[in-house]
């Protein structure tokens, strides 16, 4: 896919699948004095930031070996992902070969543990799980990265200013992705702890809250001992 074609993203924007709940990153702008809000007020969209190049590099270089251990894998030239400007701890399958990771993975996350992520979202496209979601409030530029090439300038990349709302999997789809996850880590090399750690990781981050990666994703404890006790 061209990259003039990985640029049309009005349908990308407007309504994708994915398998998270994203809050908003940034902070409201406060309203100058003697000027209250009104309900016919827009909100102020997050405040978009410029994507560090390196990270662009890592996502290329851990995302695209998980790649040939899907069933069908994607071809990489085919694949892209879009970055949210987001605190929040999390990644979403937008299907048609989209993704979408936030800056809060891409900072929080060390390499193993995003390799988790990301073979749990190519376990949900592989088994065509599907989660309705929109993106809310969502600015007109996005940092899209084609994994298969490094984009030059690629610290000009601005990440999506929005929020993603999606329906969360069942248990019984989570459970499939956890396993098709770490099968995908060992068809290229790693071991299946490498999931089991991944899911620890985010149970120790959220602290029992509701928001980010777990917000759809039922019972992580129990999907941990699953995954120990797999053949």
């Amino acid at each position: 896919m061209g990259v003039t074609r990985t640029m049309l993203l009005a349908a990308f924007l407007a309504v994708t699948t994915a398998c998270a709940t994203v809050s908003g990153g940034g902070s409201p702008q406060p309203q100058p004095s003697g000027s209250p809000r009104t309900d016919s007020t827009p909100a102020p969209r997050p405040a978009a930031t410029k994507l560090d190049p390196a990270q662009a590099e890592r996502l290329q270089r851990v995302m695209i070996p998980l790649l040939k251990g899907m069933n069908k894998p994607l071809d990489p030239r085919e694949v892209k992902v879009g970055v949210m400007d987001d605190a929040s701890i999390n990644a979403a399958n937008a299907g048609s070969g989209q993704f979408i990771v936030t800056t809060g993975l891409l900072q929080k996350a060390n390499d193993d543990q995003l390799r988790g992520v990301l073979a749990h979202e190519l376990a949900h496209d592989d088994l065509h799980h599907v989660a309705k979601a929109q993106t809310l409030g969502a600015g007109l530029n996005i940092g899209a990265i084609i994994l298969d090439q490094i984009i030059p300038g690629s610290g000009a990349i601005t990440p999506i200013a929005g929020e993603l709302v999606a329906r969360g999997y069942s248990r019984k789809e989570e459970y499939a992705a956890d396993a098709h996850g770490a099968e995908i880590l060992e068809r290229v090399g790693y071991s299946r702890q490498v999931m089991i750690d991944t899911l620890n990781w985010l149970i120790s981050q959220t602290g029992g809250s509701k928001g980010g990666f777990l917000a759809t994703h039922p019972g992580t404890s129990e999907r941990v001992e699953a995954l120990k006790h797999l053949k």
